[in-house]
């Protein structure tokens, strides 16, 4: 039997996270190719494709009409997301869609009920899942290494941006909590389960953009699993989940971003017992993106990871229904 052909990927627009993660990640995996990138700017397109010997297109209607493109990888900015998304399905092909995959609830369900009754691939990048130090946390948790699980915590908060960065113009880039909020609220499905509910959150807004800077939330499992999650972007550095149980504790400092060369540690801690275990570096880029190749071709879908979608989608809509919003200025103290 003949080798199957490598998916061939098609690449709107020419995002940071593209260059730097994604694009690399498809080229070091057989099952995918980059076939094309394209930009509303040739130029931009050529020099972006350029890197990784592909082709320039002009324009993303363009690329969606090409015949010669299975799947296309949208690291689009959030707000543009599901008018794409949409466009891209109904041109047939498989998305591949940074996260998150739309702004609100509403849509998100929406493409995703038409991708399956399409026998489409629709699947947002949230990567880190797909790492191996997370199943690791998994297996210590099963093993009763904590004893039963009572609360869980997560951050994921960078430094200030610049000003013009997109991440400041909500109508485009979305903010924070699309942004770097869907982080930790995926970690939190991830380890307490779909049924996990907001209780409330505390939103800092920017009083000259409008713009979602930084937040927590405060949520919780039927059974009273607590989950305290913060984000943001006028903070150190931190990417961590901490999950505590009735006889210890296990966390990750480099939950949600490891490079790919990185071996992360896994930290469990009892009474008078501390663990630190290093696991063996793993790519999760990598990993999502030979994930979909898979799903594609087998036609196995992603109901398990549409699920998560959805009900991450879910929970930013009541995030922002039941949140109290601080207006800060410019200028306002972090958390």
């Amino acid at each position: 039997m003949a080798p199957q052909r490598p998916l061939r990927f098609g690449v709107l627009g020419c995002a940071d996270i593209a260059y730097r993660r994604t694009l690399p990640a498809m080229a070091a995996v057989p099952e995918v190719e980059v076939a094309a990138v394209a930009s509303r700017d040739l130029g931009k397109a050529a020099r972006f494709a350029s890197a990784f010997g592909c082709a320039s297109v002009s324009g993303y209607d363009a690329l969606l009409a090409s015949p010669d493109i299975d799947a296309v990888y949208l690291p689009l900015p959030a707000m543009l997301h599901a008018e794409w998304i949409e466009k891209a399905l109904r041109a047939g092909k498989h998305v591949l869609a940074e996260k998150p995959l739309t702004g609100d609830e509403e849509s998100a369900g929406r493409l995703l009920r038409y991708a399956a009754s399409q026998g489409l691939v629709l699947l947002e990048n949230v990567a880190f899942p797909h790492h191996a130090q997370h199943a690791r946390v998994e297996k210590l948790i099963a093993d009763g290494a904590i004893g039963d699980v009572r609360d869980f915590t997560s951050v994921f908060t960078i430094p200030p941006l610049p000003e013009d960065n997109i991440r400041h113009q909500p109508d485009v880039g979305g903010g924070a909590l699309l942004d770097m909020g869907i982080y930790p609220i995926h970690a939190a499905l991830h380890y307490l389960g779909s049924d996990i509910e907001v209780v409330h959150a505390v939103l800092r807004v920017s009083a000259r953009t409008g713009a979602v800077v930084s937040g927590r939330i405060l949520a919780c499992s039927p059974a009273g699993v607590s989950a305290d999650l913060l984000f943001g972007m006028e903070h150190s550095y931190r990417t961590s989940c901490e999950i505590v149980g009735a006889r210890g504790r296990v966390w990750l400092n480099r939950a949600f971003t490891p490079p790919p060369t990185l071996q992360p540690a896994v930290y469990v801690e009892r009474q008078n017992h501390h663990e630190e275990i290093t696991l063996g570096a793993d790519d999760q880029f990598a990993n999502i993106v030979r994930y979909f190749a898979t799903q594609v071709r087998t036609g196995a879908g992603t109901g398990d990871r549409t699920a998560v979608s959805l009900r991450q989608a879910q929970l930013v809509g009541a995030v922002e229904r039941k949140a109290t919003r601080i207006e800060i200025p410019a200028t306002g103290s972090v958390l």
